[in-house]
This record gives C-alpha cells, structure tokens and sequence, in this order.
C-alpha cells in the first residue's frame, strides 16, 4: 500500500483516535500520563503543553513590552532580546535543558517552547504602545489624565490590535513548535511522527504531520477570531474603511 494509502488507513482507524486501553494510561508511581497511542489524548496533551508555555510567556513578556512601551524605553533592548531568543534554536533548548537538572520530559518541552512564545508577545505590545501618537497622548494629559489612566485608558485600547496579533502568532508558532517535544522524551502530536519513523511507518508519519498542520490551521482560525473580538469596534470600522 502507498504511503498515502497508509495514512488515510491510520487516520479513519478508530482506535488509533482512542487508544488501546483509553485516553489515559497508569504510570509506575501511581500516577498517570495521556495514552501514547491516542491520538485524541495526544492532542489534548500537545494543547496543554502550548497553553502552557504560552501562558508563561504571557506572564512574563507582556507586561514588560506594556510597560516598555508606555515609557518609550528600553527599544533596543526589546529587539536585542527578541532577537537572540528568536535566533535560538528550539531544538537545541530542548536538547540542553533535557541534558540539566531538569530532565527529559514535558517540562523541558514547556520552558523552551515559552522562550520561542516570547519575542512575538515582548515585540508587538512594546510596538503598540509606543506606537500611539504622540498628539493623542498630549490631549489625554491635556484632560487631566494620569500617566496611568493615559496608559490604560488611551493607550493601551489602541495597542490591542497589534497585542492581539502578537499573541496570535506566538500560539501559532508554538502548536507548530511543540511536536519536537517526542524528542526529548516529551508529549504532544509529534509522538505520532516519531513513533512512525521509528518504525518506518511512513504511512503514519504523513497522517501526523496532517494532524498537526491541520490543528495549527484551526488554531490560528481561532486566534483570528478573538482577535478581531479583541479589537475595539472603532478600531475596526477604521481598518475596514482604510481596505
């Protein structure tokens, strides 16, 4: 049978959807892990892996960019930063930080995919917020406004497009990224690849990079969404008009 053949078997057999024995299977200390045969179980694991790191790189990149932003500070830092992070090689991470104290597994697989999550959310709100006009700024100050109340009120509302999208290509990127987590021992969709060339089912490794194409595609339909949601209505007309 041709690879593709192979591929279309693997995707429409229902069991390589379940699993064997379930969508969760025991661990020897008791606990618990998401099936390695599921494919449902490893795309919940592959979500929650980028949920993950992107929730980290959230926490610590966007306030920063905001903050950076707002006082109009610290820009070439950003694209130093952004750039050195941009240029590591999520691989490499991953082997590095497998290699130290904290081991294989999905820990690893987090912390490296939340230092690629970074430069997209770090670049886009320190860019929106300081990107506002300076007249804009000025007539907020000129009603009385507080630097805080400009940042939140004026600035930050007009930045949101641009926070928005950062945020949406950093998600993107990171479902795309996750599945070098088989590597290192991890979870995620790319156990379905690997597995396939170790075994030389070729078959299934083409059906596991349609997976992955295919949740990365919905997830940026997703982003899209909320996205636009995000975007003040204002702002929207504005960009509609502008087309």
């Amino acid at each position: 049978m041709s690879t593709l053949g192979d591929a279309w078997t693997y995707l429409t057999t229902w069991e390589n959807w379940t699993g064997a024995n379930g969508l969760t299977t025991p661990t020897y200390d008791g606990g618990w892990r998401f099936s390695q045969d599921s494919i449902l179980a490893l795309g919940i694991e592959h979500l929650w892996l980028s949920f993950a790191a992107v929730t980290i790189a959230v926490v610590v990149a966007l306030p920063l960019g905001l903050f950076l932003g707002h006082v109009r500070r610290g820009g070439g830092t950003t694209v130093v930063v952004s750039n050195v992070t941009r240029a590591m090689p999520t691989l490499a991470l991953l082997t590095l930080f497998a290699a130290s104290a904290i081991g294989y597994g999905n820990t690893a697989v987090i912390l490296a995919a939340a230092i690629f999550a970074f430069p997209p959310i770090l670049t886009n709100a320190y860019t929106g917020m300081a990107d506002v006009d300076a007249d804009i700024r000025e007539a907020a100050v000129g009603q009385g406004l507080t630097a805080r109340q400009v940042a939140l009120r004026v600035e930050l509302p007009l930045a949101i497009p641009l926070v928005a999208a950062g945020l949406r290509t950093s998600t993107v990127q990171t479902v795309a990224t996750v599945p070098l987590a088989a590597l290192v021992a991890g979870g995620g969709l790319g156990v379905i690849v690997n597995t396939g060339l170790a075994t030389q089912r070729y078959g299934q490794v083409l059906a596991g990079a349609v997976i992955i194409a295919v949740l990365a595609l919905t997830i940026d339909l997703v982003m899209s969404r909320l996205q636009r949601l995000a975007t003040p209505a204002p702002l929207r007309e504005a960009a509609a008009t502008a087309v």
